[in-house]
């Protein structure tokens, strides 16, 4: 009897069907037909027709409005692109891409295929789960009429429903290629929002967002912002305001005074539960290696005064700010205003230019309310100017007089230490991270070195882990 059973059960699994290999399809705007099956010799002609005709199989909600609870049932059912494949596109003009309404149970990527430069006008994942975007160039400059708007939008719609688990990874977005010519005019009429990101886990990385309005917003939570560029921006260069996302290794630079928003290379405020701006909390920030540069060309056009980390309306409960390089003409370095528990730890500030505004400060101060900061750490930095209230730990900090005594070539803004300075050896190890904005291990002498960077620069790094 036992036997016989177990014979039964093999022969069962024996007809039981295998998981399919990931599949690969081809999208060509040039050369392809929708009407084809997507294969690299009879590829698709449209993404956007993809979606409009049906052929990805995703979950959906069972109905709309969504509302919490809701349950996902089938999409396209049967339609030959299913979770864990991958669309490539080929070089050329692909339009508009909007994905509404798609929640993969695995990953689906659409990416660039290798040695191709797709290009879109803008791209919208509203309400879905479960994307990989890769190596995509996007410009409303490239359609035939330009519209402004945001470039790349991950979208928490109120009837749609919400999105998350959203990668972009290696895009290009930009409002025009060149922006050089534009007036003050120009500026607020064309420029876009770079990407807007909503919803939770989402990974933006090594994306590039070029002559945009703000850069980088993030509303979502838990969320990783790495290896970014944002350059030529008119209003903020990051701007986090959810829960628990770490922003770490992006380069904000050339900031266009064009208009009455007082910009800032990364900006955070709280809402409370009654939507006013500071009567609530924002937990968790990481802000880890990040350059903030001013301007780089004296000559700029439009150019401005940029606060470097401006977050004026806490709380700001649990953050950690470390290893970033501030460099400009401002008061606000680093601001924290109404903090609880936060640590500012081995950063660089410094000032772009001698004169009013400035010198640049790392600063922890009181709510706009009164409420003083509490638990909070400001140690081992290198700034030109320090200001801490009440409910600050301030120690093993160095307020910098002659930059050329400091750094290796302050007008090429490398801030990295000389190898005779009084940075060296003259922190504490108490909360300083284990590496340097390089990745090079601390310390590397005797003790811990003050500020972003620790000497020798020809030290080992470690690679960073994404």
């Amino acid at each position: 009897m036992i036997r016989t059973s177990m014979l039964a059960l093999v022969a069962c699994l024996m007809v039981l069907p295998h998981s399919a290999e990931p599949a690969e399809f081809y999208v060509d705007p040039v050369h392809g037909d929708i009407g084809n099956d997507g294969s690299p010799q009879k590829p698709w002609r449209s993404i956007q027709a993809v979606f409009d005709q049906g052929l990805v199989e995703s979950r959906q909600w069972a109905k709309l409005p969504y509302r919490g609870g809701a349950k996902l049932v089938p999409k396209n059912a049967g339609a030959p692109v299913r979770a864990g494949d991958t669309m490539y596109l080929r070089s050329g003009y692909h339009g508009a891409l909007e994905i509404r309404g798609y929640y993969n149970s695995d990953w689906i990527t659409i990416a660039a295929e290798k040695g191709h430069t797709p290009k879109l006008s803008r791209i919208r994942i509203r309400s879905g789960a479960r994307w990989k975007l890769h190596g995509l160039h996007v410009s409303p400059e490239l359609a035939g009429s330009f519209e402004r708007g945001t470039l790349i939008d991950l979208d928490w719609h109120g009837f749609h429903g919400p999105v998350h688990d959203i990668v972009v990874e290696k895009c290009r977005a930009e409002s025009v290629q060149d922006s050089s010519n534009w007036t003050v005019q120009d500026w607020n009429a064309l420029a876009c929002n770079g990407i807007q990101v909503d919803g939770r886990d989402m990974t933006v990385r090594d994306c590039t967002f070029r002559n945009v309005d703000f850069g980088i917003s993030v509303t979502a939570v838990d969320c990783m912002i790495e290896g970014n560029t944002v350059e030529n921006f008119a209003g903020d260069g990051m701007r986090g305001l959810g829960d628990n996302t770490t922003f770490q290794y992006n380069t904000v630079r050339n900031c266009y005074d064009v208009n009455r928003n007082h910009d800032d290379g990364f900006q955070s405020w709280s809402r409370g539960d009654d939507g006013r701006v500071g009567t609530g909390e924002v937990k968790g920030i990481v802000l880890r290696g990040n350059t903030i540069v001013n301007y780089e060309d004296p000559q700029q056009p439009h150019r401005g005064t940029l606060q470097g980390i401006g977050c004026f309306d806490g709380t700001f409960v649990d953050w950690v700010v470390e290893n970033n390089v501030v460099v400009t003409d401002h008061y606000h370095g680093i601001t924290l205003s109404g903090a609880r528990d936060c640590r500012i730890v081995n950063n660089t500030v410094i000032d772009r230019r001698d004169g009013r505004p400035g010198p640049p400060w790392i600063r922890i101060g009181s709510h706009k309310n009164g409420t003083p900061s509490s638990g909070c750490v400001v140690r081992n930095n290198l700034t030109t100017s320090l200001n801490v209230g009440d409910g600050v730990t301030a120690d093993h900090n160095l307020i910098i007089k002659d930059p050329q005594a400091l750094f290796v070539d302050v007008a090429a803004f490398d801030l990295r230490l000389r190898s005779d300075c009084e940075a060296i050896d003259a922190g504490s190890p108490d909360l300083a991270p284990s590496h340097d904005a390089a990745g090079t291990p601390r310390p590397q002498g005797e003790g811990i070195d003050v500020g972003a960077y620790e000497h020798p620069a020809g030290a080992a790094a470690t690679p960073r882990s994404y």
